[in-house]
């Protein structure tokens, strides 16, 4: 049995020529970090690229970030499950960072304030206590976050070259990618985020399109749509059926979900901080629009086109993904977008395409593997030594936990069993940080009464998402859906600010202008 599934899984166009063209971007990828240290003088170069990202480059290294191989994983598995309906997560996405940079909700403010981190801004708002507990619930939220990037990144690796079947080649793969990224990611810091993403952002852009177009030939407009009818009904086009996989719960939360993403989410802020001024932040933001849009809809795309292949036109695969033995367990779904696309892209194609996919999962993990390090240096570990950790410490110690971070998204990925959609687990770990965050960044720069009391109470209660996850509601005994989870999460934290707030207001009137001693740079 088990040499029939490996056989079935292992069919693939991948050829020599394709690894040759995968290796030789990752080569490009190493060099750059090695050419760019020279670059890094200070604190803010490493962190910010000294804050001289302008519109375009702005707009492509935040593509670059947000469009990662994780996205276009958890997307796909969306598309495969949930049909056109899941289009509404894309179209949300668009919307949302188009209105954030109409108005400028959060970012603009944070920008003018010329802040490294969100948890520098706690600070100066609510005091250096609720800065280091911040950085500590920003740090574990994104650790937490990013703790399955690294295994689903290396899922599609395998399963787009035909070796899911071999049991050693997942471990491997995640281990040869992580070196990489840290390679460059420690020595170049933000300056080799930024140059290697605007590579990956065209890349990307050209493989996602090659790809979807071949898909499309492949199996024809009326093909694909006639299926998801047949095989799914009106829930794979209507999000708002109780029956479907959304429901009104699910898109409500998903809103919050894709406003956090853009305005408050630390890897998409983190461009904003980085560019040259706040009205730049603005361009950068209703540009962007369209690619966060983009985004989703592709990956999703290949996850309904995945789906009407295997039903279609691959009975083997049909009965590894919807097996009718009883007490078979199904392959696991996120193997099916690779795995397609290996069987319908010709040889040399998918080289480009694998290496766009590598592109996207680097260009996610430095920026994150930066930002978490960078954060729990300056925002926890400098502030507890009182302004005493000079620039050399601090690049030094940032670099550190670089790599110990992706050490422990290497173990997570290999321990973590539970099963829920990708985008489920993100969403809840993620709240863990944003669901204070929002709070505290929305009361803080717009309502003059909110109090550092106020500010604590609401990031302790940002842990109750936690909740949403499969493993905690097993332990516990209940059976909450996670968006039903989030969107308490969020009326908890809200409420835990206002009322801490009003019943312990703060003495003393906050001073944004002025730079906290612990966040300066030298």
């Amino acid at each position: 049995m088990e040499e029939r599934i490996s056989e079935v899984i292992s069919q693939t166009n991948f050829t020599a020529v394709d690894w040759v063209i995968v290796g030789g971007y990752l080569l490009i990828s190493v060099v750059i970090g090695l050419m760019v240290k020279k670059f890094i003088k200070n604190m803010a170069d490493y962190v910010t690229a000294g804050r001289s990202l302008g519109t375009c480059l702005g707009i492509a290294t935040m593509t670059g970030t947000e469009m990662g191989l994780i996205t276009v994983m958890y997307s796909s598995q969306k598309g495969f499950i949930g049909g056109f309906a899941v289009f509404h997560i894309a179209v949300m996405a668009g919307a949302v960072i188009f209105l954030v940079g109409l108005t400028g909700f959060l970012v603009f403010r944070l920008r003018k304030l010329e802040v490294l981190t969100i948890p520098e801004f706690y600070e100066r708002r609510f005091g250096r206590k609720t800065r280091i507990v911040g950085g500590l619930m920003l740090a574990i939220g994104g650790i937490l976050n990013m703790g399955l990037f690294l295994k689903v990144g290396s899922m599609f690796i395998v399963g787009i070259t035909g070796m899911s079947g071999v049991g050693w080649a997942l471990p491997a793969v995640m281990t040869t990618l992580l070196v990489l990224v840290l390679i460059y990611t420690v020595l170049g810091g933000m300056v080799s985020v930024v140059i290697t993403d605007y590579i990956q952002f065209v890349v990307l852009s050209v493989g996602l399109l090659l790809a979807t177009v071949l898909a499309i030939y492949e199996l024809g407009w009326a093909n694909i749509f006639d299926t998801v009818i047949q095989q799914m009904g009106e829930k794979g086009f209507n999000p708002l059926m109780a029956e479907g996989e959304f429901g009104v719960e699910y898109v409500l939360w998903m809103s919050f979900f894709m406003l956090i993403a853009c305005a408050v989410w630390p890897t998409a802020v983190a461009r904003a901080l980085a560019a040259e001024n706040p009205q730049t932040v603005r361009k950068q933001y209703m540009w962007s629009s369209i690619s966060f849009l983009i985004r989703f809809i592709i990956p999703y795309f290949w996850g309904i086109c995945a789906f009407v292949f295997i039903i279609t036109k691959s009975p083997q695969l049909k009965e590894l993904f919807f097996p009718t033995a009883e007490g078979v367990e199904p392959l696991n779904n996120l193997y099916a977008m690779p795995i397609f696309l290996g069987r319908i892209l010709p040889a040399g194609v998918i080289g480009i395409i694998s290496a766009a996919m590598i592109a996207a999962f680097m260009s996610t993990h430095d920026s994150y593997l930066l930002c978490w390090s960078s954060v729990i240096t300056q925002d926890v570990v400098a502030p507890l030594m009182k302004g005493k950790l000079n620039t050399p410490a601090r690049i030094r110690l940032t670099r550190i936990l670089i790599v110990v971070i992706g050490l422990y998204v290497l173990y997570w990925g290999m321990v973590y069993k539970g099963s829920d959609d990708v985008l489920d687990y993100m969403a809840v770990t993620g709240a863990v940080y944003f669901t204070g965050a929002f709070a505290l960044l929305t009361g803080g720069l717009y309502w003059s009464r909110a109090s550092s009391t106020g500010a604590m109470l609401a990031l302790i209660a940002g842990f109750s998402p936690l909740l949403g996850l499969e493993p905690v509601q097993k332990l516990i005994g209940i059976n909450v859906s996670s968006a039903r989870i989030g969107l308490l999460s969020i009326g908890i934290v809200i409420t835990a600010l206002v009322l801490g707030s009003l019943m312990f207001p703060d003495k003393k009137k906050p001073q944004l202008n002025v730079i906290a001693e612990s966040g300066a740079i030298e």
